[in-house]
């Protein structure tokens, strides 16, 4: 066979690039490479191009199937829609890196503003990059016939990116966005005779089909329910039957933030999800397992691969060798992940708990459609999905796409990318990045106002008993923060003190954010001092805004030692719930008119953990907390919220004449304030400590067990002074296990 003979260089070029028999068969090496082995290939392969590039040119074959990019080093022009958006912007650098490239980009009058960025993000001037004004909506685009006339015959690639890629738009934006405005950008094209048009669909094209699609495949389409679904595919159909020359159509993944630096600009696909997770590492230490749920395979690929696949695809010549017009191509990951694996993966980027055990979602399969909406029908039902949901942020039909039963297939994708260095990266290489940037970027939480002043800044605030203790020191932060701080007391000099601290304190800090205090004497343990009380916060201020229930009473005397002091018992009843219960009552009228309130009540983490010594004051509190979840219950859609705050022992005044309190660890006032301020900026239902929690937790599970660890507490300590009436001159000194009990136990009344 004789040697292989070509018409030019670069068809010698581009056949060199694949491996043939023919080479090897050539007399010229015949007798010097009697084998496929790689090595001496590569050397014949050398050997003849020094034959055919007699100056001496080097050169070096690239993988085995890549085709070339013709188009390097030539001039080219773009239209570009969408190049506002985020996979836009992208793909206009790339554009741009390119010699001599021009891009027309298309940018609605309103956006005018956003050009002098978007060039510096493109590193250029508008000799390259040039706005062209119109509107997707409109025929043509809305550019005018002088505009028209001067593209026309210029472009060389038409790239129509802009669309809506969001779940949560509704049906006739994203009729606009993506049927009518790919009809008007196809319009335009075909006016214009530009060379190839590029569009940019989505797998979504493809709806909830069973099996694996093909990049072939498009008719094929099924269960395009989904308005999203079902526009993206009537798009891609326009793009093919309506485009008067070539086309070329990319179909990305799920396309989330960049895998080099995370940058994403908005939450969709795997972020909605992300605050779950975030959720989930606030209540539970990383290393506890739980469960979760397993679903179909979702298609994730960062906004780098997509841009870089798309730029290179896009420039590939159309030859027989590789036909590339006319195509579809699926710009995906090949090894997709299952949904509970894409959730365990954030989950560790996030250092919050993986689920370790995950049920898989298609077993709900067997619900009938019909019972799943008769149930959803139901008031209750819907009301819980819709709260879970929204606190969550995530889209209503979300859950559809769990048990996502589509893979995708992207042979041709792969083969026009292999030896470019362009693939797709696997997912716990990046996730960390993508995690790390929403927490720091997009986190809707960091959107709202969670600072104090942000709450209560010009709002009224009642604190009851806010002449001392946790009262005050929570009555300094929240005038600091800019509220008219109304504090309650029994005494009027100790109110008058009060006040005259906070009003120095404002006073060296300037009083920046423009806060007052004002006092009222009234003992709320009197029903008649309640009602005159609210009857001057009403006469004066309209009611409130934010209610404290602070004002409280404690007695610590073991139920042995209270058989004849029964009024023990009613003293704390009146004051703590009593009195709390009638100043609430006559403030929530007007919270309801308005329809807006919030309610802060300060109990105990003896509640949780149910304290011996402490009956007669668990008891009470346990009323208040009672009363809270039945009145949260009636008031949660009246804009009415309520927190109860079960606090452990703090050191103030109500302690002090239990001097063993001395020598164990509590709250300093400061500290008990920072949690009525994190309740007025939450508003979560409780906030309690973990290891109030624990308590209740071991008194529903294991009782009997709960019963004598309180029990061994009570053994240990001893009454206060004034129930045990100690000798003079006695001083209580705690043992060394009570002081080991006690920091155990932290903030556990004892």
């Amino acid at each position: 066979m004789s040697p292989v003979t070509v018409d030019d260089e670069a068809k010698s070029r581009e056949r060199l690039w694949k491996p043939r028999t023919k080479l090897l068969e050539a007399p010229l090496y015949r007798n010097e490479v009697r084998s496929y082995n790689r090595r001496a290939f590569a050397e014949a392969l050398r050997r003849l191009l020094r034959r055919r590039h007699p100056r001496g040119e080097s050169i070096t074959p690239t993988a085995r199937d890549a085709p070339l990019d013709t188009t390097k080093g030539t001039s080219m022009e773009y239209f570009v829609t969408g190049a506002t958006g985020f996979i836009g912007k992208r793909l206009v650098r790339k554009l741009l890196a390119r010699r001599g490239s021009t891009v027309h980009f298309l940018v609605r009058p309103e956006s005018k503003d956003k050009i002098p960025a978007l060039l510096d993000y493109w590193n250029t001037t508008e000799a390259r990059a040039k706005p062209v004004f119109g509107d997707l909506s409109q025929p043509l685009l809305g550019i005018s016939r002088a505009e028209v006339k001067a593209l026309s015959g210029k472009i060389d690639h038409f790239f129509h990116l802009a669309a809506v890629y969001d779940l949560k738009a509704d049906a006739d934006s994203q009729i606009v966005a993506n049927i009518d405005g790919t009809k008007n950008a196809v319009a335009l094209a075909n006016e214009i005779k530009a060379g190839i048009f590029q569009h940019a669909s989505s797998i979504a094209a493809a709806g909830m089909y069973e099996g694996v699609f093909r990049e072939d495949m498009f008719e094929e389409a099924e269960n395009l329910d989904h308005p999203y679904f079902a526009t993206k595919h009537d798009s891609e159909k326009i793009v093919r039957k309506e485009v008067k020359g070539d086309w070329r159509v990319y179909r990305p993944g799920l396309v989330v933030g960049d895998s080099k630096t995370g940058e994403m600009d908005k939450i969709d696909g795997p972020y909605y999800f992300f605050k779950l997770i975030q959720k989930m590492r606030q209540m539970l230490p990383p290393w506890m397992p739980t469960v979760g749920i397993e679903g179909g395979r979702i298609n994730i690929v960062p906004v780098d691969f997509v841009v870089d696949a798309i730029d290179h695809i896009a420039h590939v010549k159309d030859s027989a060798e590789h036909k590339v017009n006319n195509r579809a191509f699926h710009i995906v990951d090949p090894t997709p992940y299952r949904v509970g694996d894409v959730l365990n993966t954030f989950a560790k980027a996030a250092h919050a708990p993986q689920m370790s055990m995950r049920v898989n979602a298609a077993l709900l399969g067997f619900i009938p459609n019909s019972v799943k909406k008769g149930m959803l029908a139901l008031t209750p039902v819907r009301r819980i999905k819709n709260a879970v949901m929204k606190d969550l942020g995530l889209p209503d039909d979300i859950l559809q796409f769990v048990n996502y039963p589509t893979r995708f297939d992207c042979r041709e994708t792969t083969a026009l990318l292999k030896g470019t260095k362009i693939a797709c990266p696997r997912l716990e290489d990046y996730a960390y990045r993508l995690w790390d940037y929403w927490e720091r970027n997009l986190d809707p939480d960091l959107f709202i106002d969670r600072t104090l002043a942000g709450q209560v800044a010009g709002k009224v605030v009642l604190v009851t008993g806010g002449s001392s203790g946790i009262g005050l020191a929570a009555a300094h932060k929240i005038a600091a923060a800019g509220a008219i701080t109304v504090i309650i007391g029994r005494e009027q000099e100790k109110l008058d003190a009060a006040r005259k601290e906070i009003e120095d304190a404002l006073a060296e800090s300037e009083n920046k954010n423009g806060g007052q205090v004002v006092t009222f004497s009234a003992d709320l343990a009197s029903m008649e001092g309640c009602d005159k009380m609210v009857a001057w916060l009403v006469e004066t201020y309209g009611g409130v805004d934010v209610l404290i229930n602070n004002a409280g009473r404690s007695i610590r005397r073991g139920i042995e030692s209270s058989y004849d002091r029964f009024h023990d018992y009613e003293r704390t009843m009146q004051l703590n719930y009593f009195g709390c219960l009638r100043t609430t009552m006559g403030l929530l009228p007007h919270m309801a008119s308005k329809r807006r309130g919030h309610v802060v009540n300060i109990s105990s983490i003896g509640v949780l953990t149910n304290a011996p010594r402490f009956s007669a004051y668990v008891a009470s509190k346990a009323a208040l907390d009672a009363w809270t979840r039945c009145a949260a219950s009636e008031f949660i859609d009246v804009g009415i919220t309520f927190t109860t705050i079960n606090m452990p022992l703090v050191r103030t005044p109500m302690i002090a004449p239990t001097k063993i309190y001395e020598n164990v660890p509590t709250l300093s006032p400061d500290e008990a304030a920072d949690l009525i301020c994190q309740a007025i900026v939450y508003k979560p239902v409780r906030i309690a400590t973990r290891l109030g929690i624990f308590g209740q937790v071991l008194h529903a599970m294991a009782p009997r067990i709960a019963q004598i660890v309180m029990n061994t507490t009570f053994r240990m300590f001893p009454d206060s002074d004034a129930a045990k009436k100690p000798k003079d001159g006695d001083k209580p000194k705690a043992t060394p296990d009570q002081i080991a009990f006690a920091n155990l136990m932290r903030g556990i009344h004892f």
